[in-house]
């Protein structure tokens, strides 16, 4: 019973329910007038009246029933069509965009329903190309190394790929010195140091680059407004990180100004005293001899320098001739200290040498670069530890891994301030800024070779140092020829 009402009512309220209760209202408007007017005609006119009004409720009958008929058929070509129309409407606001009608029909009901499928057909395209393009951009955002960020006018973040929210969350975590006022940063979460740029973006309606220090980096910053209906709505930011592009270009200039200092001192040395050969200043040939030997310990010094720059670009072009073979580390590091055990003597230094008794042999090792390694170290403390003092050169098996071997070279020299430790293997680097190359016959460039050398190796090089007290560096090579 509550099933047939239900129907009962959505049926009234169907255009079909509604025009079928019209005509049956009609048609008992109709029935009653005439029954009103015609049945007192019919008691005085036919003898059998009663007949006749069986007749006019047959036919007010047969008239209600035709009405029905004519609803249900209306029910069927036009509400059951329209029902479908609606159900589909409703999958396509969905998100089912592949929903079609199915209407046989050719009137004014098949042509909206035929005007619906290729209404959906095209919106199922649009959204097909929409997501393709969409996934496209994901893509594109997601193999991205810079970081990328979009904000709204208000600068709250709306998207990043993957490398602008990691610094987002870098970035989260630092105190800026500088705050914006409380309005701003109540209603916007944009970096601090995006700020200036976004503001500049969002009144100039122009692009916008410069590059931004964020504590020891350094972002170049690119920023261009977005736009709806010829307003701005935000703004785009692509960051890079390019503190290793600004630190190279800064080693470049460097490296430009110190090759030229350090070979225009032997070039000028050698320049002015053969002009004083060339003009006879030199009287006797002790002169002249002294003159030359100036001449010829500058060309040898300069000749140095050239090789040394060669091996070092060759070796941080990757570029390193490293022979494997089994070497012997303690005969290696025997055999140059007897080679500095003379001029320890002549600078008046005592120079120790302590080394295990074991055999320390490492499997996968190029003898002539590790020599060259010790002759730097010890060539590096001599020059810098004054007459008196102590220089020490050991070879012991690592305590913290027993499949490596550590070299120590430790000298009672002036030491290296701490500020200036992590620098100390770049090249030309002084940490003695006071010293000059005049007062040192060194290049500037073996502890970079050094360094070199043993990460070619697969190891490692440590510095400790005390001002005033001494350096010590440790050199830890891999017995096997793997990196540690």
């Amino acid at each position: 019973m509550a099933g047939w009402r239900e129907g009962v009512g959505t049926l009234w309220r169907t255009l079909v329910g509604k025009l079928w209760l019209t005509i049956i209202a009609l048609v008992a408007c109709v029935l009653l007038t005439l029954g009103f007017f015609l049945i007192p005609y019919v008691d005085i006119t036919f003898a059998n009246s009663a007949a006749v009004k069986r007749m006019l409720i047959y036919v007010g009958i047969v008239g209600f029933s035709m009405t029905t008929v004519f609803a249900l058929f209306l029910l069927k070509k036009i509400t059951q069509p329209m029902r479908q129309l609606i159900d589909a409407a409703d999958s396509v606001r969905q998100g089912d965009y592949g929903t079609r009608v199915h209407v046989e029909a050719h009137d004014e009901i098949g042509e909206l329903a035929s005007t619906f499928n290729l209404m959906a057909a095209r919106l199922e395209e649009n959204i097909r190309d929409l997501n393709i393009e969409k996934e496209q951009l994901a893509g594109v955002l997601r193999s991205m190394s810079d970081a990328m960020i979009t904000f709204n006018r208000e600068g709250e973040v709306q998207l990043t790929n993957p490398a602008g929210q990691r610094l987002l969350e870098d970035w989260k975590a630092i105190s800026w010195e500088e705050e914006r006022e409380a309005v701003a940063v109540s209603s916007s979460r944009i970096p601090e140091p995006l700020y200036p740029l976004f503001d500049q973006v969002r009144t100039t309606l122009e692009d916008r680059s410069a590059n931004v220090l964020v504590r020891q980096s350094v972002w170049a910053v690119n920023m261009a407004p977005l736009f709806l209906d010829n307003e701005v709505r935000g703004a785009v930011a692509v960051l890079r990180d390019v503190t290793e592009a600004m630190n190279m270009e800064k080693m470049r200039k460097d490296f430009v100004a110190n090759v030229s200092h350090e070979i225009r001192t032997p070039l000028s040395m050698m320049q002015g005293y053969s002009e004083a050969l060339l003009d006879g200043f030199a009287d006797s040939p002790e002169e002249q001899g002294e003159l030359l030997h100036v001449i010829h310990d500058e060309s040898l010094r300069m000749g140095r320098l050239v090789k040394d720059l060669l091996d070092l670009a060759r070796m941080e072009a990757g570029h390193t001739d490293i022979s494997r073979e089994r070497v012997d580390i303690g005969e290696l590091v025997e055999r140059v200290y007897r080679k500095f055990a003379v001029r320890a003597k002549e600078d008046e230094l005592d120079f120790s040498l302590e080394r295990e008794e074991e055999d320390l042999v490492l499997e996968q090792a190029d003898e002539d670069r590790l020599e060259q390694v010790v002759t730097n170290l010890l060539d590096n403390a001599f020059r810098h530890t004054p007459s008196g003092r102590k220089v020490t050169i050991a070879v012991k098996p690592t305590i913290t891994d027993g499949d490596a071997l550590t070299i120590y070279v430790a000298d009672e020299g002036h030491g290296i301030p701490a500020e200036d430790v992590p620098y100390i293997f770049e090249r030309f680097y002084k940490a003695d800024k006071a010293r000059t190359r005049a007062a040192s016959s060194g290049t500037g460039l073996g502890l970079a070779i050094v360094k070199n050398i043993v990460d070619a190796h697969g190891g490692r090089i440590q510095v400790e140092s005390v001002v005033g007290e001494g350096t010590k560096f440790r050199v830890i090579l891999p017995k096997n020829g793997r990196s540690l």
